[in-house]
């Protein structure tokens, strides 16, 4: 299980640093990143991370969100979280929020990063990225 944990960590972190990287992209929840809002928290009483996180993109056209998320082929559509595949779940937390108000305007999704190579995983999405992007011209 360490063995394991270790890879689904190290593959959401790099994973998590690429996504964040697309012009798309409008923010990325994800505690081991300097940018995430809890990171000084997450720093100072952790020692690692899952492979678990969340993706806010900016505002785009629903058919062009389902471009991105259906055609992806490493990446099952799942909430079960505590297995070895990659996965994603669209989600809105909107309509579930009765304390804070969700900031964002942009469609989001969780990803959890399997053990597939970080370059397979990297690959798959940035072809959902390169779906999203045609979509939108």
């Amino acid at each position: 299980m360490a063995v394991r944990l270790k890879q689904h960590w190290a593959s959401g972190l790099a994973l998590a640093q690429w996504i964040a990287s697309q012009p798309e992209v409008e923010r990325v929840l994800h505690p081991a990143l300097p940018s995430d809002s809890g990171h000084a928290i997450w720093k100072r009483d952790f020692l690692g991370a899952s492979g678990l996180f969340s993706v806010v993109l900016k505002p785009v056209q629903r058919e062009a969100y389902a471009a991105f998320i259906d055609g992806l082929k490493l990446y099952g559509i799942g909430a079960s979280w505590g297995g070895y595949e990659s996965l994603v779940m669209p989600f809105d937390p909107r309509e579930a929020r009765s304390v804070t108000r969700w900031p964002h305007a942009g469609p989001s999704f969780r990803v959890h990063a399997g053990l597939e190579a970080i370059d397979d995983l990297v690959a798959d999405m940035e072809a959902g990225f390169k779906r999203l992007r045609q979509a939108l011209t």
